[in-house]
Formats: C-alpha cells, sequence, structure tokens
C-alpha cells in the first residue's frame, strides 16, 4: 500500500530531489518566476505553497521550519515580510503553473511556475450571474455593468502625430 508516500521521486535519490526542490523553491521566492518541467513544476507548487501557508502564520516555529528548506536568509526574510499583505485574504492556489511548449533538446514539457500578486485594495467579487425577463431589467443590468467598468481606467492608445509639410 502507497499510504503516507506523498511526493514524486522524479527518478532521483531522496537528497538529490530534496535540495533540487530546496534551490527551486529559493529561486522561485526570490525571482517570483521560474521555468522548469511539467513534473518538477507541480511538485514545486506542493512546496511553495506549504512554505507560503508557513510564513502567513509568521510566528517562530514556523521562521525556524521555513529557514530549513529556503537555502538564503534574504529570501526567507522578504517572503515572511511579503506573504501576510500578499496572500493575508486567500486560502491556498499561490501560485501559477502555465504550460509554455517543449524543450528543444530531448522535447520535455515545459512550464513556467510564478506566484499571484493579489492587491489587498479590491477584494474579489463573485460575477453577478443576473438574468433579465424584461427589456428594462436588461438595460439596468447593462447600466450597471458600465458603471463597473468604469472604475477601472481605459487602457490609452499611443498618440500618433501626423505632420503635414
Amino acid at each position: 500500500m502507497r499510504h503516507g508516500k506523498a511526493g514524486l521521486k522524479i527518478g532521483r535519490s531522496s537528497s538529490h530531489r530534496k535540495a533540487m526542490f530546496r534551490n527551486m523553491v529559493t529561486s522561485l521566492f526570490k525571482y517570483d518566476r521560474i521555468t522548469t518541467t511539467d513534473v518538477k513544476a507541480k511538485e514545486l507548487k506542493r512546496w511553495a505553497d506549504d512554505l507560503i501557508t508557513l510564513a502567513k502564520r509568521g510566528d517562530l516555529h514556523a521562521q525556524r521550519q521555513a529557514l530549513a528548506i529556503i537555502t538564503e536568509k534574504e529570501v526567507a526574510y522578504k517572503l515572511f515580510n511579503e506573504a501576510a499583505d500578499r496572500y493575508g485574504d486567500i486560502q491556498g492556489g499561490y501560485t501559477i503553473i502555465a504550460k509554455i511548449g517543449n524543450r528543444p533538446g530531448d522535447a520535455a514539457p515545459i512550464s513556467i511556475v510564478e506566484l499571484v500578486a493579489r492587491e489587498k485594495s479590491k477584494p474579489l467579487q463573485p460575477r453577478s450571474r443576473k438574468v433579465a425577463k424584461t427589456a428594462s431589467e436588461a438595460k439596468k443590468i447593462a447600466e450597471k455593468s458600465k458603471e463597473a467598468s468604469s472604475e477601472k481606467p481605459a487602457p490609452v492608445a499611443p498618440e500618433t502625430q501626423t505632420e503635414n509639410a
């Protein structure tokens, strides 16, 4: 039976695997984005989410547990200082994995692992799923959606200069 054996072996010894993921998670927190293979990215997501949960907790024991994994002290301090502000309102899903294609040398599938950046000023609101039964209700719903979209500044198109000589 395979009870209590979480994690992937990915063809490496346990010491090599542990050292590799410690280095990868340190690089992820240092640069906010790294490129790796799909299998490593999925396992790295588990490591990173666990460390962010520790950082959100923020007590001394959590700091010592994180420093046992993260290889650079500056990165660990940065994580603990930013975690509450950056991830305070969400309960997981701190990383995104985006597949970008295959590596040219051996055709291994490659992904980008990126930390999620949430703005604390605007909490996420669920979308309105109202269905209009009459034309007047449809106009009201359209007006409300226009007001909500007008709060966001529209992107400004670059102005083209034409000179008449």
